[in-house]
């Protein structure tokens, strides 16, 4: 199986999410707007973002994963974005997650499209997913601007939840 070394979009570079990135992706969740629509709860501290980090292994289990995007032009952190296998549901799951000043410029949508090339194409995925809150208005209108589909209703822990698709294109 092909496995990601970066993704390169037109304002950005995404890549694996690493331990050195600890102290960005946790003050990312420590922002209660960023989570409201996730059922996330914040890291507990810096140290548990780090054991978090230590131990993501979707990279080497399932040859994708929630990647770090890094600003082209400052190297700046903004968020992550990137695909998630569930063994459990035998699905791939698109995600993102942006620090707040950073929404509405389409950059979910940016490297959205380019996790969905990278699943289709490279790893030959043929079917991907989004969830989101029903609530969670600006995630669901990225996974429409993608080309993800409404699927079904489901349980987001006790909120209405909505999962989009999106299959591969038969050529």
């Amino acid at each position: 199986m092909k496995e990601i070394e970066y993704i390169e979009t037109e304002r950005t570079i995404m890549r694996k999410l690493t331990t050195e990135d600890a102290k960005d992706f946790y003050t990312l969740n420590l922002d209660a707007e960023v989570l409201k629509f996730t059922g996330d709860k914040p890291f507990e501290d810096l140290q548990s973002a780090i054991d978090f980090l230590t131990n993501y292994d979707q990279y080497e289990k399932f040859g994708v994963g929630r990647l770090a995007v890094i600003d082209k032009k400052t190297s700046e952190f903004l968020g992550w974005c990137g695909l998630k296998f569930n063994k459990d549901k035998n699905e791939y799951d698109l995600g993102f997650r942006f620090h707040k000043r950073f929404w509405n410029k389409g950059l979910a949508t940016e490297t959205s499209k380019k996790c969905l090339d990278f699943g289709f194409n490279e790893l030959k995925i043929e079917r991907i997913v989004g969830r989101a809150m029903k609530k969670n208005i600006g995630s669901i209108k990225v996974l429409e601007k993608i080309g993800m589909v409404f699927k079904e209703k489901f349980d987001f822990e006790g909120q209405e939840g909505v999962i989009y698709e999106l299959k591969k294109r038969i050529e």
